[in-house]
């Protein structure tokens, strides 16, 4: 049987190139997995993109369309999400997963969503609204431009938050590597929910300050209530970025996520 494709799709303000410590090594042991530049993400540090902030439907038709080009080459694929990108990465599955391309004769898609302390909204709500009742002090402070762009506005408060479990220094230097974020990305409301049907791991960071255990939790008992199947959930004690703080369990992690099919 041959292994799975895996399309990782980054959180709010994240490059794909931040999360090479665990797509190489995973890459070096014969999976084919790469990282998505998702539309809602600017290009650069500190910069968004030319024209009007895109939404999170655009990250999700970016999503779906890499998927559907693997899964007509026969593929079965995994998406591994983090943070924010649990949020399209949900919306994109429709039509893709492989029992319903199955049903309709073609072979390959999606066979399971793997989160990675991830956005996970019930249908009809919006990424911003998981987030709304966090202490003053656990939410992240944005100026938004007249483009509908996101600027942190206080660095050293988004640091301990996002990087609670690193230096101080370091996660400053990371968010400074930072591109703007789209606005709007956090208030388009969930039209589609694939964890309902389709098979769901959950990799829970018991540190995470961002989107806390307690959140993390309550969108594992909302798949699991929707889907009526259990999620398969593995504990690492790392903040909201494991993929800086602990990238060898990340790693493993996605090596056992893979190694289901």
């Amino acid at each position: 049987m041959s292994r799975p494709s895996i399309l990782l799709i980054p959180g709010a303000s994240a490059l794909p190139e931040f999360y090479d410590s665990v797509v190489d090594p995973v890459k070096a042991k014969g999976y084919d997995i790469r990282g998505l530049h998702m539309p809602s993400v600017g290009l650069e540090a500190g910069a968004g993109r030319k024209g009007s902030s895109p939404s999170m439907f655009d990250d999700a038709a970016l999503i779906a369309n890499e998927v559907e080009k693997l899964a007509d080459e026969g593929k079965d694929v995994i998406l591994i999400t983090h943070s924010y990108g649990g949020v399209p990465a949900t919306q994109s599955t429709k039509g893709l997963s492989k029992e319903e391309r199955h049903e309709k004769g073609k072979s390959g898609g999606i066979v399971r969503i793997a989160y990675i302390t991830s956005l996970v909204p019930a249908v009809g709500t919006a990424a911003m609204s998981v987030l709304a009742d966090l202490p003053k002090n656990q939410q992240l402070d944005f100026r938004i431009d007249e483009q509908g762009w996101m600027h942190h506005v206080d660095v050293s408060r988004s640091a301990a938050v996002t990087f609670s479990d690193i230096s101080k220094e370091e996660g400053e230097i990371w968010i400074k590597k930072f591109p703007l974020h789209s606005a709007v990305s956090f208030t388009n409301e969930l039209t589609h929910a694939g964890y309902k049907t389709i098979p769901v791991s959950y990799l829970l960071c018991e540190g995470d300050l961002c989107i806390p255990a307690h959140k993390q939790k309550a969108g594992i008992e909302l798949i699991e209530k929707e889907s009526g199947k259990k999620v398969d959930v593995t504990y690492i004690k790392a903040g909201h970025c494991p993929m800086i703080s602990k990238p060898q369990e990340v790693v493993d992690w996605i090596l056992g996520v893979a190694g289901k099919h």
